[in-house]
């Protein structure tokens, strides 16, 4: 995970939300969603090897790599990365700490991915557009770069409301608050545990498909794919996510 606060801390994905997130974000890990997401960048990857941006616990790299692909991974979060190296086959991926919109990983890859909403986690444009060349400058000629996050909820907004509800269950409640001039929001969650309130807030600044493409293009990428899922579901005006494939030339 990458977020990186103002004083250089490890921000929202410190020890504290470590030391929950995959039991938090257990649904995550349904081999039932995972295992779509492995299919298809395993065949992105071929032989080249595999970057993740914002690689965390090791959702994605680790059944990946079971794969037999090569996976590295970048993070910010030492606290994260701790728990990916307490799993089977965590110590033999190869991670480096830091910011992985301008960190360097050495060697070449055939595919740089970044999956659930991540390049949010960058909460400026600039970073964002950082992000796509840090990827191209990491991917081989004919290389890819794989996005998946969501379409920014906007259309459940009517004209003044800046607050839209997303989860409501005896665990806990969850909305994310925008701000449309900035283009920045943040997810509020809200746990409760053993009589109190647990406060979890992230912040984000979220884009359209259409500027993640500029984006690309800055970086030297092209569009090559999109779908609603990792499944290759046809993208339409009412999906809610997509998945992106931009290549590099």
């Amino acid at each position: 995970m990458p977020l990186v606060a103002e004083d250089g801390s490890e921000g929202f994905f410190g020890e504290r939300v470590a030391s929950v997130y995959d039991e938090r974000a257990a649904g995550m890990f349904d081999p039932a969603m995972v295992g779509p997401v492995v299919e298809l960048l395993a065949e992105l990857a071929g032989r080249g090897g595999a970057l993740e941006l914002g690689i965390g616990t090791g959702r994605i790299a680790l059944p990946l790599a079971e794969r037999g692909v090569r996976v590295a991974g970048i993070d910010s979060s030492d606290a994260m990365v701790s728990r990916l190296r307490a799993k089977p086959g965590g110590e033999d991926i190869e991670v480096e700490i830091g910011d992985f919109a301008t960190t360097r990983m050495a060697g070449e890859f055939s595919l740089v991915y970044l999956v659930f909403n991540t390049i949010f986690n960058l909460v400026t444009q600039d970073a964002q557009v950082a992000c796509f060349e840090n990827a191209a400058a990491h991917l081989r000629s004919g290389g890819r770069f794989v996005i998946e996050t969501s379409v920014p909820g906007l259309q459940s907004l009517p004209l003044g409301q800046t607050i839209v509800p997303f989860r409501a269950d005896p665990d806990g409640i969850s909305v994310d608050v925008y701000d449309v001039v900035t283009q920045r929001f943040s997810s509020q969650h809200y746990v409760f545990a053993e009589g109190r309130i647990e406060a979890y807030p992230v912040e984000l600044r979220y884009a359209w498909p259409a500027e993640l493409d500029l984006m690309a293009r800055i970086a030297g990428l092209t569009l090559e794919s999109r779908w609603a899922g990792w499944q290759r579901q046809p993208f339409t005006s009412l999906s809610t996510a997509h998945v992106s494939v931009y290549a590099k030339p």
